[in-house]
């Protein structure tokens, strides 16, 4: 990967790592265990202008883009995937401002997320709407300069923490799918609560929270795009903000080799270190190709969308759920080699394997994001037989 980057993505990287490793790594169990909102990290994130890096200068950002988020990710998601997703999750709900949004939209809510100050958050899942995004019941009716929302957001990632929330809702039944719209929502806005925070299995520091809408009014202003572009504008933003999952995934599955490694070189049994057994070698030569693998198609895929292809949903979803099997397959091994000692919280092996399910489920299940290449590729061969 090195010699691919730019000098300015190496220093990216290598920030990125010094905070994981100086800021993170020391807290990491304490926030597991607490479950509590890493705040403290964040506003340091802040002040290393992490969160501006996928924003344009004009807006307050560095003017990078989706690689260079990326970068980031992985190298803090080595150390701590939960603390890794609540900056992550900011970008996705930032992601419709940058793709739709209108220029004042843009002037008004991205310098405030670029610096920091404050977080961002994306609202499309439902009690009855997950994999199947088209089927919410959150409705934003339009009454004079206000839409009036009502309904609710289930399981999401920085609620009541973040102070802008990116929302899709219905506002026209009839049309399904094209009656859906975006809205940016802010935190103080009345008829706007969250629910209880959830208990994870993973990613524990991370915010899990419903969004409650309760005849919310929003200004009409606030409406992303026009009316029935909701759907499209989540499609595109998770098409975009797919390869930071896969990097997540990829950093959880690296920092979970490493921390093998360093046991199994110290480890002895039958006389000799059990690093010094083919079988043991085997293992963590597999884990290393398969981690060198994901990495090299996220990166393929964050780098074509920082290009402006349009047609990206394939390679989005590929990237996304190869990496998290991955992911879910490396921090299993790392446990296995660890023995008895990966099963215990004193170990981190466990905490890696915990984070790593979640890859496989959010922001589309791995068996949505097979669907999604596969009908893809339906697509492409009917229209070389025309």
């Amino acid at each position: 990967m090195e010699c691919t980057l730019t000098d300015i993505q190496k220093e990216i990287k290598e920030l990125a790592r010094q905070i994981a490793e100086e800021k993170i790594k020391p807290v990491r169990a304490k926030y597991d265990e607490e479950e509590t909102f890493p705040w403290d990290i964040m506003k340091a994130l802040a002040q290393a202008d992490l969160f501006g890096l996928y924003i344009p200068e004009e807006y307050g950002g560095l003017g990078g883009g989706v690689t260079d988020l990326c970068i980031a990710v992985e190298e803090l998601s080595k150390v701590c995937g939960g603390i890794a997703v609540s900056y992550a999750a900011s970008a996705l709900g930032t992601f419709p401002i940058l793709l739709h949004g209108s220029e004042e939209q843009k002037k008004k809510y991205l310098p405030d997320i670029a610096s920091g100050k404050k977080l961002a958050a994306f609202g499309l899942t439902e009690a009855n709407a997950g994999s199947d995004a088209a089927g919410i019941q959150t409705t934003a009716k339009l009454e004079g300069d206000h839409y009036v929302l009502n309904g609710t957001k289930q399981w999401i990632t920085n609620g009541g923490e973040a102070e802008i929330y990116t929302i899709i809702a219905i506002t026209d039944r009839a049309k399904g799918a094209r009656g859906a719209s975006a809205f940016i929502v802010e935190k103080d806005m009345p008829g706007f609560s969250f629910g209880k925070k959830e208990k994870k299995m993973g990613i524990r520091s991370s915010a899990t929270r419903e969004l409650l809408f309760d005849d919310c009014k929003i200004p009409r202003e606030n409406l992303i795009g026009r009316e029935g572009m909701g759907f499209i504008a989540a499609m595109k933003t998770f098409d975009t903000s797919r390869p930071g999952i896969a990097a997540q995934a990829v950093g959880i599955a690296q920092g979970a080799l490493d921390e093998a490694i360093d046991y199994i070189r110290e480890r002895e049994q039958f006389g000799q270190k059990i690093i010094s057994f083919q079988a043991i070698q085997h293992m963590i030569a597999d884990m290393a190709t398969e981690i060198e693998a994901a990495r090299q198609l996220t990166y393929f895929v964050a780098r074509l969308v920082d290009s402006g292809e349009k047609d990206i949903g394939k390679y989005s979803a590929m990237c996304k759920y190869y990496a998290s099997d991955v992911a879910m397959k490396v921090t299993v091994d790392a446990v296995q080699l660890l023995g008895g000692y990966g099963y215990m919280r004193e170990y981190p092996l466990e905490k890696y394997m915990r984070d790593a399910k979640i890859t496989q489920i959010y922001e589309g299940t791995n068996q949505i994001q097979r669907n999604v290449v596969a009908q893809s590729l339906i697509r492409e061969a009917a229209r070389k037989k025309k």
